[in-house]
């Protein structure tokens, strides 16, 4: 019945808003008062999403992850569709047709989320309560008392989520549970530990703070147990989403118009190529490590490459390292960025930190800037520490993958000139409505990052050192299109899995372990990078064809950043590059 009412408010809203312009606004007018209204509710039915955002007004509220709050969600989502099939998008301005077409995707997404892949069934990671605390805490969008307010009322919420969360989970795949367990006693982390330094600074509020944290952590410590105990024996989920739910699903990840059989025909000839390139610039290098001037006193191809790669990997930091080398690395590649003038540096902070237990245990570092409706704040680069259950062997390996070189190009991919600084490009872009914000394209946000990686050492920066790298990590990215594809398709194994990202991509076995952990986790992800790759480079290729020899880098990269982050496909349209 409430969500028959839901829907029904919905509807008589939108149709209210749309009908009531038709006589005098322009299509226009009535696509932005649509999607207007349709933003304000959803911010409303997914407070942490808006916390994240930048949207305050709901940071009191925690999400309805019941059954029945799901399924208000897709009565929401097709009630909206039902209104923009009213507008036609033929009629509209370029820019809002664009948009048109991103929010009429975000709602079939949502739907198909929710009623064929049924997530929240199988997923316990989906009731981690830890962003929604952190992301109030993190930022100083308001006075602390304020904040510290809606952290108390979400943490008085927690034991509805996670009851929640038990009558949902049914059969999720051992992994899932697995995960979800060693995050949970990051969370508690975060509401005993994490929680204190601010009350600290807030001593009149700990008193009012007792019931709710112990509540809380109560209901996290019950909520971990029942994961061990309960849920995970009857863990037998298969994580291989299948052709069909990959496909379709594949499809709203990318908005691209290729295949999935093209990109995984240019993956595999990509792979070729770019060991062949590995290899070219490997040998001068091995020469100069190991001697040797003529062919025949070298090894061969593979050899050369992994030899030289195993050298650069001596030189790596530790768990106590890794961070304050980081921010030197991240100095050193601003005033570089700076000098070669290759595009409009934003001056937003950026902070480079160690990330955050509760969210540990999916990559190695993360760009967390601050939401596109955020008035003000901080970019935190996150660098996560090895598991502490890992062994030392494994550590050992994983810090050689993360080796001097690669952390150099970890940070300019997740930092500058890559997603810290796209994002910061977007968060200004400014139109009729903040759609294109809000449902950001990951293979342009990720294609972006890839992108500013091979730039760096196209322009010199490095050497050849962090070339090899550079395409090292291209070879990464390349073979994540190809097991992400196989993996959830066509049945690839962990040891076919692991052959390939360790023989063919070079990997060290602690980061191979770790692909194949969050393959099984995630689905279509992985292959946001090699896509976003090749469609950002096909917006360069055409705009150098388009402008001949008038060709501007800078003037390039800052209009293509100029438009929010929307699919390349939509960024060649608004550049007029089709």
């Amino acid at each position: 019945m409430m969500i028959r009412r839901l829907a029904s408010l919905i509807t008589l809203v939108v149709v209210l808003t749309v009908a009531g312009c038709s006589s005098g606004p322009s299509v226009d007018d009535q696509f932005v008062a649509l999607a207007t209204n349709y933003l304000d509710r959803m911010l409303e039915l997914n407070p942490e999403w808006a916390t994240n955002l930048g949207d305050h007004r709901f940071d009191s509220e925690i999400s309805d992850l019941s059954e029945t709050g799901f399924q208000a969600r897709v009565e929401f989502n097709r009630a909206y569709l039902d209104s923009l099939a009213q507008i036609d998008p033929g009629k509209l301005g370029q820019a809002n047709r664009i948009d048109y077409e991103i929010l009429k995707d975000g709602c079939e997404r949502a739907i198909f989320m929710i009623t064929e892949v049924k997530e929240y069934k199988w997923n316990p990671t989906m009731y981690n309560p830890g962003d929604g605390i952190y992301n109030i805490l993190a930022r100083d969008f308001a006075p602390l008392p304020e904040r510290l307010e809606s952290v108390k009322s979400r943490l008085l919420k927690i034991p509805h989520m996670l009851e929640a969360a038990r009558t949902n989970l049914d059969n999720p795949t051992p992994i899932m549970t697995q995960t979800a367990i060693r995050q949970n006693p990051g969370v508690i982390n975060l509401v005993m530990d994490g929680l204190q330094p601010y009350l600290d600074q807030a001593p009149e509020m700990r008193d009012d703070f007792a019931i709710a944290r112990s509540r809380a952590i109560a209901a996290l410590d019950h909520f971990g147990r029942w994961l061990e105990s309960d849920l995970l024996p009857r863990s037998n989920g298969n994580f291989r989403l299948g052709s069909e739910l990959w496909e379709k699903k594949l499809q709203y990840a990318l908005s691209s118009d290729l295949t999935s059989a093209e990109i995984l025909a240019s993956a595999e000839s990509d792979l070729i190529a770019t060991r062949e390139q590995m290899y070219e610039i490997a040998l001068p290098l091995y020469r100069d490590y190991f001697g040797g001037h003529t062919d025949d006193e070298t090894p061969g191809k593979d050899a050369v490459i992994r030899r030289v790669l195993s050298r650069l990997a001596d030189d790596h930091p530790t768990n106590e390292t890794i961070v304050p080398q980081a921010r030197e690395g991240l100095k050193e590649i601003t005033e570089f960025v700076l000098k070669n003038d290759i595009v409009d540096v934003p001056d937003d902070p950026v902070e480079i930190i160690v990330m955050p237990e509760h969210q540990r245990g999916f990559a190695i570092g993360y760009c967390d800037s601050p939401g596109p409706l955020e008035e003000n704040g901080t970019t935190f680069y996150a660098i996560s520490p090895t598991p502490k259950d890992w062994t030392a062997e494994r550590a050992e390996t994983f810090f050689r993958e993360y080796n001097d070189y690669m952390l150099l190009n970890l940070t300019i991919h997740e930092a500058m000139p890559g997603h810290y600084l796209q994002i910061a490009h977007a968060n200004k872009f400014e139109a009729s409505t903040p759609l294109r914000a809000i449902f950001s394209s990951g293979t342009f946000v990720e294609g972006w990052a890839t992108y500013a990686e091979q730039l760096m050492v196209e322009l010199g920066y490095g050497g050849p050192e962090l070339h090899l790298q550079q395409l090292k990590m291209r070879l990464r990215l390349i073979i994540n299109s190809i097991i992400d594809q196989k993996i959830h398709t066509a049945g690839m194994t962990e040891g076919e899995a692991m052959e390939m990202m360790m023989v063919d991509g070079f990997q060290e076995e602690g980061e191979a372990a770790g692909k194949w952990i969050r393959a099984q986790l995630s689905s279509t992800q992985l292959s946001t990078y090699y896509v976003g790759n090749m469609e950002i480079n096909g917006l360069r290729r055409a705009y150098e064809k388009k402008t001949g020899g008038k060709f501007d880098l800078k003037k390039f990269h800052n209009e293509v950043l100029s438009f929010g982050s929307p699919a390349p496909r939509y960024v060649a349209e608004l550049m007029d590059l089709n």
